[in-house]
């Protein structure tokens, strides 16, 4: 059946900001006398802070979490977000599907701003269909709520006609809990045998790979 839309995720999969949320998570664990190897960080890396801090700390209650949240956001917008760097040929992929006359939908555990900041960045305002964000959904990725939001703006369209695209695990969990299949890239660093395990499809090198392979890839066929 012929791909009509493809949800891509950002943090990762276009925009390499996956080691500055190691380092901004790190920091705001940190002004809370927590401290975690960063390759620990790193594998909740795809996940918002509703799934990402009781996983690393399970005692935390709401407020405790909501702070942790708002200190990492802060952090990762004073010291990152403006030296975010798309990755190569991320614009062009979205353009390429675009042209073809599949409908591009960004689906990111990130805040609304970020998002906004990031399709800018992009470039890519006049080849979106729709957005998600973790404004949008009680519960971000692995939680099935962004890629089922991100359905319910693409009427008629049926979830075996989507393919997503992401980075780690939590992407391609959400989306098989939405009947969606996922393709997987390996510029967030997450191992080929994490990527497999939660279902992936296929698994490229990043964006500019999977644009190469495109018209062979599940994306294309």
């Amino acid at each position: 059946m012929q791909i009509k839309a493809i949800l891509f995720d950002i943090d990762g999969t276009l925009v390499d900001t996956n080691d500055m949320h190691v380092l901004a998570w790190e920091e705001a664990f940190a002004r809370v006398g927590a401290s975690f190897d960063r390759q620990v960080i790193h594998d909740q890396i795809g996940k918002g802070t509703d799934m990402l801090v009781p996983t690393l700390l399970p005692d935390a209650d709401d407020d405790q979490e909501e702070e942790l949240g708002d200190t990492h956001g802060a952090i990762f917008k004073a010291k990152y977000l403006q030296t975010a760097k798309p990755f190569s040929k991320a614009h062009d992929l979205l353009a390429h599907t675009h042209s073809l006359g599949q409908q591009v939908v960004l689906a990111s555990s990130a805040s609304g701003g970020e998002l906004d900041h990031y399709i800018g960045l992009l470039n890519a305002r006049d080849l979106i269909t729709a957005t998600t964000s973790s404004d949008d959904v009680e519960k971000t990725k692995p939680a099935p709520d962004i890629f089922a939001t991100a359905l319910e703006k693409l009427p008629g369209i049926d979830p075996s006609e989507v393919i997503v695209v992401g980075d780690t695990p939590y992407d391609i969990e959400a989306a098989a809990k939405c009947g969606i299949a996922a393709v997987a890239v390996r510029s967030g660093k997450f191992e080929d045998a994490q990527l497999q395990a939660a279902g992936a499809v296929a698994i490229y090198d990043d964006v500019a790979a999977l644009l190469a392979g495109y018209a062979t890839s599940p994306l294309g066929r």
